[in-house]
């Protein structure tokens, strides 16, 4: 996908119209369209970034620095007592705008959105190669 294609880079652009909440030199924030709750807030890099791993470091740090402030804001509007903040990071972890963005949620008690989240374990021997295999990988 192109930077013109991508309704993200549109909504930075001015293009599309959306309800901004933030916005400085890095990266703009907006309401959800399809929010999982009142107040739910997208949060993308200026930039045309596919996924979080293409993103440069430093901008990934200063967009991502912005969130504490962010969820403040988003808790003190909508009387929510906490937030979740997700990031969907490629198609089959549910990413369906091909531009990096993060989602803050704001939750209350008894809201009802839970989670799918099935733990598992693993023996020692697949943790270790697994924790050795991503240390190795790491490029810094």
């Amino acid at each position: 996908m192109s930077a013109g294609d991508c309704i993200f880079c549109r909504i930075v652009a001015g293009e599309i119209p959306a309800r901004k909440v933030f916005e400085d030199a890095v990266c703009m924030a907006f309401l959800d369209v399809a929010p999982l709750a009142p107040g739910h807030c997208l949060v993308v890099p200026k930039g045309h970034f596919g996924s979080f791993d293409q993103m440069p470091a430093d901008i990934a740090g200063a967009m991502l620095s912005r969130l504490p402030m962010l969820g403040k804001a988003v808790q003190s509007a909508t009387g929510s007592t906490g937030f979740n903040v997700l990031l969907n990071n490629g198609k089959v972890a549910g990413q369906e705008v091909m531009h990096v963005h993060v989602h803050v949620i704001p939750r209350k008690e008894g809201d009802g959105l839970g989670y799918r989240w099935h733990p598992q374990s693993l023996d020692d021997a697949t943790a270790d190669s697994l924790r050795s295999r991503i240390a190795d990988g790491l490029d810094g």
